[in-house]
């Protein structure tokens, strides 16, 4: 993998990505359905460069407990708690559930009642600075954006969280609930703002369901921005470029 780009960690999809993964420092929207596998798509991202790139990271959660985020992530073998052990991932919990603070401090906590862009930011560059961070992922980046009922404000607030995540050198996963499924959806004003946006889509196909992966746009890669079938396997996500997923 080049100096200058991320590997995703996730099977096909490096190959997609020109063959050199995500630019470093990239601001990547992710965006599915439900049960699209969008969570397990940044945990991947995150565990993968913890383990095999030597890239500690920081995960962001908005709207679920981080020991529900543990759990689910055993049944494809990764430990999460090892590597917030080992100072190589750390947990900042935003969500509106109350969770007790780490005793090892893996676990950085910030009210609903103080949840804006300032407090955020300070929240995630602490998560930085404790494990030497070169990922953050924050899911669902919705919740953020819901904080801010007028659409001017939020338009700002993102583009001021995305402006300041750049600042930080890392390689950023923003996640996001896909409005529409469908080929001609409504595109979200974060598409345009962020530098790559990568579509996770599930679509019935006759009796089946069919899951699509789609690259919509990276900026600085050349991509091929066809629709391609993923799996979410007991290895977790795997992206297969050989093949394509009709309309």
């Amino acid at each position: 993998m080049p100096a200058d780009h991320v590997s995703t960690g996730i099977l096909g999809v490096d190959k997609i990505l020109a063959g050199k993964g995500i630019p470093r420092g990239h601001t990547v929207l992710v965006s599915g359905a439900p049960r699209s596998g969008k969570t397990t798509f940044a945990i991947q991202f995150l565990y993968v460069g913890a383990t095999e790139h030597d890239e500690s990271g920081v995960y962001v959660t908005l709207d679920e407990e981080p020991s529900d985020t543990r759990g689910n992530m055993m049944k494809f073998g990764w430990d999460l708690r090892k590597l917030e052990d080992e100072r190589r991932l750390a947990f900042i919990n935003v969500s509106p559930v109350p969770v007790a603070p780490s005793e090892r401090g893996g676990l950085i906590q910030i009210g609903m009642k103080e949840f804006r862009l300032i407090k955020l930011l300070e929240a995630i560059r602490q998560g930085i600075n404790e494990v030497n961070a070169r990922r953050v992922v924050v899911d669902p980046i919705t919740i953020f954006a819901l904080q801010y009922p007028d659409e001017v404000d939020r338009i700002h607030a993102m583009r001021d969280l995305m402006r300041e995540l750049r600042k930080t050198g890392c390689t950023n996963l923003l996640i996001s609930e896909l409005k529409g499924t469908g080929w001609d959806r409504e595109h979200q004003f974060e598409e345009y703002l962020a530098q790559g946006v990568i579509l996770l889509r599930t679509f019935s196909k006759g009796s089946r369901l069919v899951r699509a992966f789609q690259v919509e746009k990276m900026r600085g890669l050349g991509i091929d921005s066809l629709p391609i079938p993923y799996d979410i396997s007991e290895k977790g996500i795997e992206v297969y470029p050989s093949a394509t997923a009709y309309r």
